[in-house]
């Protein structure tokens, strides 16, 4: 019997050495249980940790997002002309409103002193700079800053995206994305871009294609779905792009409803569809791009408008949205308009909405509400020329340890 346990442990010790075996036996695991195992030994650590098996990992579990805090944009010093508005030295470049204490120590850190404003975020990635040759990627788990080379190409107006790539090793690999904004009263149907690769540290010139006239919005983010990049367009469309489509092709879908709001947020659904909200005074409504039978392949390599239409999923009035929060109500004195901020990418029911200096999470399916506290209450950043984007890291174990890399500063 003796024997038999000693060469039944030796065989499980042989297997567990084996990190194929290891790795197929912890994918297995739900994400509560995951993080546990990166306390075992430095071996599961590094395994735990790698690019390879995170990839692997969130192919077959979804895994959350924490919240850290929230950062504020403020769209009158983005590509300031000659006499424009001027920050006035009282008000940081990169505020965070931190809403935990990892996003406690990033803002007294100093670092964000040296970063320029705020552009996006992927992955838990920051991309900042000044516009439009200063840009840096600083990574929140090694602390290192990324310069980014001068771009080759000037853009008077331009809008930009961010996308931190899947890598089979435990290299940090991100695209980054400069588009030219064109003047709204002039025809045009292509679009100039200058694509920076992190895997060759250049930038590539290109051009797309569009079957229509199209102008992006100047000095806003594109939303990232599935590595595809979704920009605002004029005259109430989105312009939608695939960097890994060999057509070098964007199309427009026009917007559901009226589209002359600030606003508007995109976002994915938990179906992975184009999610649309946009809200008013009274309320707020969220729209989902239904795909075709081979999803929103067809925009790609089509040269007519696109057939694909938009459907209602949720509308809310805010004055019952309040009824139904008394308590909330009663402590948001001032009853500011209330405006939506961003989906939640925990679950496309919940939205962040924000009233005057207040920021709330309403789940859409119980109308129940939650107060995001965070550092920075009252300040007067929050103005109406202000941009509030949360800020958001992967849920997976991360350490130092396992992160190589030089920073360039």
């Amino acid at each position: 019997m003796k024997s038999r346990r000693m060469k039944h442990e030796g065989v499980l010790h042989t297997a567990l050495s084996c990190d194929d075996i290891l790795c197929n036996i912890l994918i297995r695991l739900p994400p509560k249980s995951i993080t546990k195992f990166v306390i075992v030994s430095k071996r599961w650590l590094h395994l735990i940790c790698s690019s390879s098996f995170r990839h692997s990992y969130l192919s077959r579990w979804r895994v959350g997002f924490n919240l850290l805090g929230f950062f504020v944009c403020n769209s009158l010093y983005l590509g300031r002309p000659k006499g424009g508005a001027r920050r006035p030295r009282s008000e940081p470049a990169l505020p965070l409103l931190s809403s935990s204490r990892e996003g406690d120590d990033l803002k007294f850190s100093g670092v964000l002193k040296k970063l320029g404003y705020f552009i996006d975020s992927s992955d838990g990635l920051l991309l900042c700079g000044r516009h439009p040759k200063t840009y840096f990627v600083w990574n929140p788990i090694t602390k290192q800053q990324y310069k980014l080379p001068h771009p080759r190409v000037h853009f008077e107006e331009l809008c930009m995206a961010f996308i931190v790539e899947d890598s089979p090793d435990d290299e940090i690999c991100y695209r980054v994305v400069r588009a030219k904004c064109e003047s709204r009263f002039e025809e045009v149907y292509v679009v100039t871009i200058e694509t920076f690769l992190s895997k060759i540290s250049t930038w590539c010139y290109s051009k797309l294609r569009c079957s229509s006239t199209i102008s992006l919005s100047p000095w806003t983010s594109g939303t990232v779905i599935g590595g595809v990049i979704h920009w605002y367009a004029a005259q109430g469309n989105i312009a939608i792009y695939d960097p890994y489509h060999h057509e070098k092709h964007i199309a427009l879908v026009k917007l559901p409803g009226p589209f002359d709001f600030d606003e508007q947020v995109l976002g994915e659904s938990s179906d992975g569809c184009l999610q649309y909200g946009w809200s008013c005074k009274a309320g707020l409504q969220i729209w989902v791009l239904e795909k075709g039978f081979d999803g929103y392949s067809s925009l790609f390599s089509t040269n007519e408008q696109s057939s694909l239409s938009w459907s209602l999923r949720y509308k809310l009035n805010f004055k019952i949205m309040w009824r139904k929060n008394p308590t909330l109500a009663t402590k948001c004195v001032t009853r500011k308009e209330t405006e939506i901020l961003a989906f939640s990418p925990q679950d496309s029911k919940s939205v962040f909405i924000r009233s005057g200096s207040s920021i709330y999470l309403y789940h859409i399916g119980s109308g129940r509400m939650e107060v995001i506290q965070y550092q920075g209450r009252g300040s007067s950043i929050l103005s109406d020329f202000s941009k509030v984007v949360p800020y958001f890291k992967r849920a997976w174990p991360q350490s130092t340890l396992c992160c190589g890399g030089n920073s360039s500063t």
